[in-house]
């Protein structure tokens, strides 16, 4: 069934002045086995960035092959180079302190080597690439050339805007809408929020509110993709081209979904947003459980692979953050211990690569694209950095909590 595209919002978009803090019910407590977990994920990434950095210089892999990171391998699209910068900051203050000064200095030039990426119109994934990286530089050294380059790639994100439909599009092609999107689009609202220019702001509400009415369920769970009429910009239909079936529930969508919708809510304070997340984590928790670690999709019947990490390490940042978002103390709750659960399984043996280990990457298990056969059951960039990245969000949450 073909639907019309929805008339334009009256009002000017809010952004906030600044983003919503997260604020945790009072009195929740950090489990003390997250000490010893998060001491083990720095040492093992402080051994596998820096093995990576010597062995390959100047390259930025996506995924593994056999536990060793692929530098030329075949790649779907170019997306992934904020990740490993992201992760040399991170380790820039989380490392043992001899180690510190020099990653520090290789998150800045790994930071520089994508910059001109700030520009690039081809790609939906801006955000990908500049907030795990030139975020971090400017926030550690207040340094409005680095906020600069945020704003100049949100301007670039936003200009990727189609009036017919309301959507930024994929890379793939201009009538395809991705979930993915979501975890990108709050470029172009920071840049509205640096700059005060609304139409920045009008284009990714537009955005969101065009993913959340086509790409989201009434159960809560995300469609990969939709497909739209180029003329007239109608909605035609849900699509996949990394899940197992066009009405499936592919995993890492479903983070992306979670993750993404809070974040645009801290950004606007449109609860519609914080509704959808929580719908979003919802679905995850249902169809996950106790196993925390999804499938690639739910919907396979017999998966081949257990296990996709990269979309638990993202689905436990967005449960941490909507943990902070929440008003209800006992949903909070729910979200916040899901997140450590999922963490704190993560580091352990099975998935969390040993230090001394061969194995190149940091977290195991993880799958680039099942359909194409690149990087699955093995590491990938952006597994490794969402697992870090929840890591030290929590570190701060404690640290925080500790220094009261």
């Amino acid at each position: 069934m073909t639907t019309a595209t929805p008339a334009a919002t009256p009002a000017t978009p809010v952004v906030l002045a600044t983003i919503l803090p997260l604020s945790l019910p009072s009195g929740y407590e950090v489990p003390a086995a997250f000490h010893d977990s998060a001491k083990k994920a720095w040492k093992t990434a402080s051994t596998k960035l820096g093995g990576l950095i010597a062995q390959h210089p100047d390259r930025f892999p996506l995924y593994t092959e056999e536990g060793k990171w692929v530098v030329d391998g075949e790649a779907w699209t170019n997306w992934c180079e904020g990740f490993l910068g992201g992760q040399l900051w991170m380790l820039s203050y989380r490392a043992a302190e001899a180690e510190r000064a020099g990653f520090r200095s290789a998150a800045e030039h790994y930071s520089e080597l994508i910059e001109e990426r700030k520009s690039d119109d081809t790609v939906h994934d801006l955000g990908f690439l500049f907030w795990s990286t030139y975020r971090r530089w400017f926030e550690a050294t207040g340094d409005t050339a680095k906020r600069d380059v945020l704003v100049d790639a949100g301007r670039t994100t936003a200009g990727r805007y189609r009036e017919a439909g309301r959507y930024m599009p994929s890379f793939r092609q201009p009538d395809s809408l991705f979930i993915d999107i979501m975890m990108n689009i709050h470029l172009a609202l920071y840049a509205a929020q640096q700059t005060g220019e609304p139409d920045l702001a009008a284009k990714a509400v537009d955005h969101c509110l065009t993913t959340r009415r086509y790409l989201v369920r009434g159960d809560g769970s995300a469609s990969h993709e939709g497909m739209f009429d180029l003329e007239t910009g109608a909605f035609l239909k849900q699509t996949t081209q990394q899940g197992f079936s066009d009405d499936g529930s592919w995993a890492r969508g479903q983070a992306w979904a979670l993750y993404g919708f809070g974040t645009v809510y801290r950004f606007t304070g449109d609860r519609r947003f914080l509704e959808t997340a929580i719908a979003a984590a919802d679905f995850y928790i249902e169809k996950t459980g106790e196993r925390l670690v999804p499938p690639n999709d739910w919907d396979e019947p017999t998966p081949a692979r257990p296990y996709e990490t990269s979309a638990a390490a993202a689905a436990a940042g967005g449960m941490w953050q909507l943990a902070g978002l929440v008003q209800d103390r006992t949903k909070a709750k729910i979200y916040a211990d899901y997140a450590l659960a999922i963490i704190l399984r993560l580091t352990e043996d099975d998935f969390l690569a040993g230090p001394d280990e061969a194995w190149a990457g940091v977290l195991k298990h993880g799958s680039y694209h099942e359909g194409k056969d690149l990087g699955v059951d093995e590491s990938v960039m952006w597994g490794d950095y969402w697992f870090l990245d929840t890591v030290d969000q929590i570190q701060h949450f404690n640290e925080a909590q500790r220094s009261r």
